[in-house]
């Protein structure tokens, strides 16, 4: 099922207000507020087709290339090899907030939730046969706090200490303010093999394939071009209900391409079995193929409830120019939305207005028509906050989509504000007043798509005087110089959970602004965010943490660290019809799913008597 937790991709519909679940008997799952939907005699979760037959190919894309296997490290650039491993928990993508034990048997924590134990499975093995012990659990742990990308250290910071409490129980004592949130968050700790490692560097990449206990494991690597896996058939979970429905597919091929433009092409010829659009233009008009007018590809959009998080247009604070937020809202004025979608991608998109969009965690309309925790809470920052968030809604600006015309207003508030702070136009240049240096600087892009968007953008503020140099690199380049954070601009964005917690300090935090590779990638350091982060992490309702969200929601939002771009709430995915599905799609959309489609051999059949080329068939 991937890590769902990860990707940040939790359900907006299911609104549980009631205290987290206070037990500290052995119990099969734990949910981050109320009761777990699926109670221990469960079979299988009701998004599968328990009887999915086994067997078949897929093949899938990814864009750039790898060198490395070790995807927990930063050095390299890692392939994603997430399906071989097992952690301790796996989340259900139907439930806002639920884990459900996969390598452990039972789960324990206190009311107060300052320590969990796991009790593990006995017949969890290894691919090599070995059991899977606490040794691992602490192992793993170590490991990934310790020589893992630094996200692990915000995520498990709060973790005083991991020992052995029994023969197959091992603990996690925190420390700190109460955390409802962390008992979950060790619920979805990838587990390592002890024994492997010992002999190995886990801080150094490796084109080895690592050994795991999951449901794949690495059967082929070519460097830089395709990873294969293959279906583990006497995988020791393939009976759990956590596990019936999914993983059915015996072989699994990732082939990378330099850009999705050439990948889609492939998918189009048959060399790709399943695709994912992220772009609206291409959506619209690409896929005008005799293989879709005749159904042998069947495109479509799949609604889901996931919160959209933040896309955007990203400052770095680092570079003097960016430090004045004037100069930051200024430069959101010239990015014309109306006009781009309208333009350029078919008006399929929504403006975000919100890091936590699409979902009740996003502040809205005025602070003194919102609820009582969130006002008390940012009143307590009056004066260390801009003065607009109490007395204004946050809208990011708006036009008439007609261009030119229709952006000036915009561009007179955003050309009076960079005066305000500073800068003045002389020669048709915008310069310092006090330096005489010109306002210039570089957005660096990863993918030609986000050329489309940032031209314009380019244009908009070369009438305010600004020259903005459009860069595109390759992936290995776009990683390293944005964890070096040697950049002055990129598109990025942060996918957001229906349970927002521990990632938020990897987000926004002081102690991560200069930490290679973290997620913060404005460089925030502001006390009052870190309060906030913290605010969130420890609320013990779903009440207050929708609250005590949307409070650091408005902070972020007017310190305009970002400028905000769009965002959709479907998925395009389109596939060679070889594939069956369940009937039903969890709440977190049917993108989560996809492990639990199979190879129907019947219509696997009839698409290659059809003329279908697809390698994957």
């Amino acid at each position: 099922m991937g890590r769902i937790r990860a990707l940040a991709a939790l359900s907006a519909l299911a609104l549980l207000t009631s205290t987290a679940t206070a037990s500290a008997e052995p119990v099969h799952a734990l949910a981050m507020h109320g009761d777990p939907k699926f109670g221990t005699d469960f079979k299988y979760f009701d998004y599968v087709n328990p009887n999915a037959p086994k067997g078949g190919t897929q093949v899938m894309d990814a864009t750039g290339t790898f060198d490395s296997l070790n995807s927990f490290i930063l050095q390299g650039t890692p392939a994603g090899v997430g399906r071989i491993y097992d952690s301790l928990m796996v989340q259900s993508t139907d439930e806002a907030f639920t884990l459900y034990c996969l390598l452990c048997e039972t789960v324990e924590t206190p009311d107060d939730r300052s320590w969990v134990e796991f009790t593990l499975r006995n017949d969890a093995r290894w691919h090599d046969g070995k059991p899977v012990t606490v040794d691992d659990v602490i192992f793993s742990f170590n490991a990934l706090r310790d020589q893992g990308r630094p996200f692990y250290r915000f995520y498990y910071g709060s973790v005083a200490d991991v020992a052995q409490t029994g023969d197959r129980k091992v603990r996690f004592t925190f420390t700190g303010e109460p955390n409802p949130e962390l008992p979950l968050i060790l619920g979805d700790l990838t587990i390592l093999p002890k024994h492997y490692w010992e002999t190995r560097d886990f801080s150094k990449t490796t084109l080895e394939p690592p050994l795991g206990s999951g449901a794949y494991r690495i059967s082929d690597v070519k460097p830089g071009r395709s990873l294969t896996f293959e279906r583990v058939p006497d995988y020791w979970g393939k009976d759990h209900p956590t596990q019936i429905g999914f993983n059915n597919i015996d072989t699994i091929r990732v082939e990378y391409f330099r850009d999705r433009t050439i990948a889609r092409e492939a998918f189009k010829g048959g060399n790709i079995d399943i695709w994912q659009e992220n772009s609206s233009k291409e959506w619209a008009t690409a896929f005008d193929s005799p293989a879709v007018r005749d159904g042998r590809i069947i495109k479509k959009d799949f609604d889901h409830e996931r919160t959209s998080g933040m896309q955007g247009f990203v400052f770095n604070l680092r570079k003097p120019m960016f430090q004045d937020r004037r100069v930051r809202q200024a430069l959101s004025m010239a990015f014309d939305f109306e006009w781009s979608n309208a333009n350029l991608f078919y008006n399929a998109y929504t403006r975000t207005d919100s890091f936590f969009d699409n979902s009740e965690l996003g502040s809205r309309g005025l602070l003194k028509d919102a609820g009582a925790e969130e006002r008390e809470i940012l009143e307590r920052y009056r004066g260390k906050l801009p003065e607009e968030l109490y007395t204004q809604a946050f809208q990011p600006p708006k036009t008439d989509g007609s261009g030119a015309r229709g952006i000036r207003s915009n561009l007179r508030q955003a050309a009076k504000l960079l005066k305000e702070a500073g800068w003045q136009v002389k020669d048709e240049k915008l310069v310092s007043g006090e330096t005489g240096n010109e306002f210039k600087f570089e957005i660096l892009l990863v993918s030609p798509a986000s050329e489309r968007i940032a031209l314009p953008f380019k244009r908009n503020l070369e009438r305010l005087g600004i020259n903005a140099n459009v860069r595109l690199v390759d992936s290995s380049q776009y990683q390293e110089r944005t964890e070096a954070r040697d950049f002055d601009m990129v598109i990025s964005g942060w996918g957001q959970s229906q349970s927002p917690g521990n990632e938020q300090r990897s987000f926004w935090s002081s102690q991560s602004a200069e930490a290679r590779g973290s997620r913060n990638l404005m460089g925030i350091a502001d006390p009052v965010i870190d309060e906030l982060i913290e605010l969130v992490i420890t609320a013990t309702t779903r009440e207050s943490l929708v609250q005590r969200t949307r409070a650091l929601d408005r902070a972020l939002l007017w310190g305009h660290y970002v400028i905000p771009q769009f965002h959709l709430a479907s998925d395009r995915i389109a596939f060679w019809d070889k594939f069956g599905r369940p009937e039903k799609i969890p709440l977190l959309g049917e993108a989560t799913n996809l492990s639990a489609w199979w190879v129907d051999p019947e219509k696997e059949a009839a698409l290659k008597q059809r003329g279908s080329s697809s390698n994957g068939g």
